[in-house]
């Protein structure tokens, strides 16, 4: 069992080569910081981003000495990737928190699981997800990894008491660090390393602020300590922010610091995971940095350019016809249209002829569209996926896009882990930071009732307050439905539905409590009027049924039977009456 929160951190994961654990001072910080940076230049990780990125958006011919030779570029790296990035991040997320199968009294998490769910949803559409994994998926095909961080903005109105919000933002690989690079996984991982440049005024107020008396010695930078001198400037700090994990707790640690002095003292985020999400393009065993789709295909790029290089600049020498003439007869050749050349006598067919321009090998064509053919089909990005193609058969279009999306399939799936897991931290900020917020609830059934004794409709749903932090007490397991299948799954549970209606297995207050959200406007609103009408016509019918029923009549007493009055003529039929009872076959 873990021990409680302590104000004082453990470090004892930080010392990689001992347990007692290290001060957090500058310069323990900052051997983290160069100890990463040596792992990144020992696999030349800055060279190889570098790189990519020039030939991502079009600079293919950086730092070549062409000497007078065409530098045409024909980037067809950019638009695979541009596809390839389209085609596993074009489907909406949706993602569903259900409590574990073998929690104790599952019904009774309905409502914070249906809270969290809603959460969820909000955070999809303000944090714009989409547009996030769009740059995160980018970011992984062109420099091989994806990372995402996420922090607490305190300050954040939410037009509520409890103030602050969640914040996403993508980080390049060049950024992070990890402890152990030999592993990939982000929460096996003893501490990790964010690097970022900040504004030297800005640092030294915020460290001035955090209480930090050596907030005067933060500087600028120094060549030495950045290497880009290309974005080299004089106002910009290195600004390093370490993340660890507590052994005793096991919460999440932070700290702060430049390379002349702290930030941020250290400080508990109260988080269980690491805010931070890794996504390889593709797998390097034993390294935690991935390897970009761009970096194999570089090399078909560059024969690509020059092939078309050497082409135009043989086109540009050889292509037009030479005219050659004799200059003892035509001192001067006039190539005015029309014009007329004289010449001093003799036979006018050896003054002057035209060479035909030499022609160029029809395989230099056939190679460079065998080149790109190739390239883009190894990687999906075939005629029939990227719309080049007359779709005369349905079918088989259909058969061949599925087809051509299977080499992205497996990166896919990985985008989607990472996005879950990014899902389950914004759960972890919730119970540790949202406290008590007011959250709309169904109407509970007292208020229902206050509302029928003033003769007025109770609404849907009523703010009420909820606490967040029963979040961190409630074991959920992560269900995300992603992509075409979920779209799938919503359509035909809609046509299972209407179905069912049709046949009258089911009411309409049944469907619309079953029918996904988003398809039917103010649907939680409709399903209360629909139950109260539903309730007022159940009365009106047992108060009919009760009137024409008699058997659901109340039983009313037997009536005394009147007296036949006596007299002449009628003693026989008053004798047999008072005898049998009846009239039965005399009348």
């Amino acid at each position: 069992m873990k021990k409680a929160k302590t104000e004082t951190p453990n470090t004892a994961g930080l010392d990689l080569f001992g347990a007692k654990g290290i001060t957090l001072t500058p310069d323990a910080v900052w051997k983290m910081y160069e100890r990463g940076m040596l792992f990144n230049s020992n696999i030349n990780l800055n060279e190889t981003v570098r790189v990519n990125e020039n030939f991502f958006i079009g600079k293919q011919w950086e730092g070549v000495i062409s000497n007078g030779l065409p530098t045409p570029v024909f980037n067809i790296l950019k638009r695979v990737a541009l596809f390839t990035v389209a085609s596993i991040t074009s489907d909406n997320i949706k993602v569903n928190a259900t409590p574990l199968a073998a929690t104790p009294a599952t019904e009774e998490l309905a409502t914070p699981v249906r809270i969290v769910n809603e959460e969820l949803d909000s955070l999809t559409e303000h944090l714009n997800i989409s547009s996030l994994m769009r740059e995160y998926a980018r970011n992984a095909a062109v420099d091989g990894d994806g990372c995402t961080y996420t922090y607490w903005d305190p300050d954040a109105e939410t037009g509520q008491q409890a103030k602050g919000k969640i914040v996403t933002e993508i980080l390049e690989n060049t950024q992070v660090f990890f402890g152990n690079p030999n592993d990939r996984l982000v929460q096996n991982q003893p501490y990790i390393l964010i690097s970022k440049r900040e504004i030297v005024g800005h640092t030294k107020r915020k460290a001035k602020a955090n209480g930090i008396e050596t907030w005067d010695l933060i500087q600028p930078d120094s060549s030495d300590t950045y290497l880009d001198d290309v974005k080299q400037t004089d106002d910009k700090v290195t600004v390093l922010l370490l993340l660890w994990r507590d052994e005793e707790t096991g919460h999440i640690w932070g700290c702060e610091s430049t390379r002349t002095s702290l930030v941020r003292e250290a400080w508990d985020l109260k988080l269980s995971r690491y805010p931070i999400t890794w996504l390889n393009w593709d797998y390097v065993q034993d390294c935690y940095h991935g390897q970009a789709m761009i970096t194999g295909l570089i090399p078909n790029q560059i024969f690509i350019n020059k092939t078309y290089a050497m082409s135009m600049l043989s086109l540009m020498t050889t292509a037009f016809p030479k005219i050659v003439y004799d200059k003892t007869r035509v001192s001067k050749w006039d190539n005015r249209i029309g014009a007329a050349i004289g010449i001093n006598g003799g036979d006018v067919n050896n003054v002057a002829r035209i060479i035909d321009p030499a022609t160029i090998s029809p395989q230099i064509s056939q190679f460079i569209e065998l080149a790109v053919n190739q390239t883009e089909e190894s990687l999906g990005a075939t005629s029939v996926a990227l719309g080049d193609t007359r779709p005369d058969n349905t079918s088989a279009i259909i058969a061949l896009q599925r087809a051509a999306s299977t080499p992205s399939e497996l990166t896919k799936q990985n985008l989607y882990k990472s996005i879950e897991d990014l899902y389950r931290i914004y759960i972890d900020f919730m119970g540790s930071y949202y406290g008590k917020r007011f959250v709309d609830v169904d109407t509970p059934q007292q208020v229902e009732q206050a509302f029928q004794f003033i003769g007025q409709q109770s609404p849907s749903e009523v703010p009420l307050p909820f606490d967040f932090s029963v979040l961190k007490k409630i074991p959920m397991a992560m269900r995300l439905d992603v992509g075409a299948s979920s779209y799938y799954s919503e359509i035909a549970s809609i046509q299972t539905l209407d179905n069912l209606l049709k046949m009258g297995r089911i009411s309409t207050t049944q469907y619309l409590e079953r029918i996904p959200d988003g398809y039917i406007p103010a649907r939680r609103e409709l399903v209360q009027e629909m139950k109260q009408q539903e309730a007022a016509q159940m009365q009106a019918q047992q108060a009919m049924q009760g009137v024409q029923d008699p058997g659901n009549a109340p039983v009313a007493a037997p009536e005394e039977k009147p007296d036949i009055p006596t007299g002449g003529g009628y003693s026989a039929l008053q004798r047999k009456v008072n005898a049998t009872g009846t009239t039965e076959g005399m009348v």
